[in-house]
């Protein structure tokens, strides 16, 4: 049987006075590991051309990266905003909604996660230190494959059966989480501080998990842990082709 093909959201960067795009290597690494076929979905295509491409795959995974812009959630941004792109938040809103048409899995990931809070009808915390300050630090820097903080999960969410526990080691490098929560969603994940770490769709018949952290860094050697995820995503697709 093929490997269930799952649509990776995509980036553009500047990078010696030209662009890239692309996404980073380690999602592709984790979709393989996990027996997926990996489908890049770059921000270069438009709507209608993105969709078309991801009308061949089995699945959706969103990244990380660039702020989701404001006006998407009906806020002004505040000077602390990143770098947004408009061109990406309607590609990923688009493939949201037409993966959910479909009944496909979802998972997303940091930006991800705030996507799908966005596009359910939900807000967001533009920048958690002066908005939402706490007793745990989001983006402490240093290496990307550390353990930050723990994380703690619902007993009876997916995300729990999946890894079969109720507390995880994360990591974390983000300055904006989810603020009101969407519509047909449930927190089944949060950080010491109580900040919203992990979403999960509402209707259980539906396979939409989001984390604010990045399992893709910590796969392999790091923490193989975190690939049960994917596992999951990719099991998924395969059973839904």
């Amino acid at each position: 049987m093929s490997r269930p093909r799952i649509g990776i959201t995509g980036v553009t960067r500047a990078r010696e006075g030209g662009e890239i795009t692309g996404v980073n290597a380690n999602y592709v690494c984790a979709v393989i590991a996990a027996g997926g076929l990996p489908v890049i979905l770059t921000p270069e295509l438009d709507q209608a051309s993105a969709v078309e491409l991801f009308g061949e795959c089995d699945a959706l995974l969103l990244t990380g990266g660039e702020d989701v812009d404001p006006a998407r959630y009906g806020a002004a941004p505040l000077p602390e905003l990143g770098t947004v792109s408009a061109a990406r938040d309607a590609n990923e809103l688009a493939l949201f909604a037409e993966a959910r048409v479909r009944d496909l899995p979802i998972l997303g990931i940091c930006r991800g996660i705030q996507v799908v809070n966005v596009a359910c009808g939900g807000t967001l915390f533009q920048y958690l230190p002066t908005q939402r300050p706490g007793t745990t630090n989001h983006d402490p820097g240093g290496s990307r494959q550390q353990h930050s903080h723990d994380v703690m999960l619902e007993p009876e969410s997916r995300l729990a059966r999946i890894h079969g526990a109720t507390t995880l080691q994360a990591n974390s490098y983000h300055h904006q989480g989810i603020d009101q929560l969407g519509g047909g969603l449930l927190a089944t994940a949060h950080a010491p501080d109580g900040l919203i770490e992990g979403v999960e769709a509402a209707d259980s018949a539906e396979w939409l998990i989001a984390v604010q952290w990045h399992p893709e860094e910590l796969c392999g050697n790091i923490d193989a842990e975190h690939l049960k995820l994917f596992a999951a995503l990719v099991a998924t697709a395969r059973r839904a082709r």
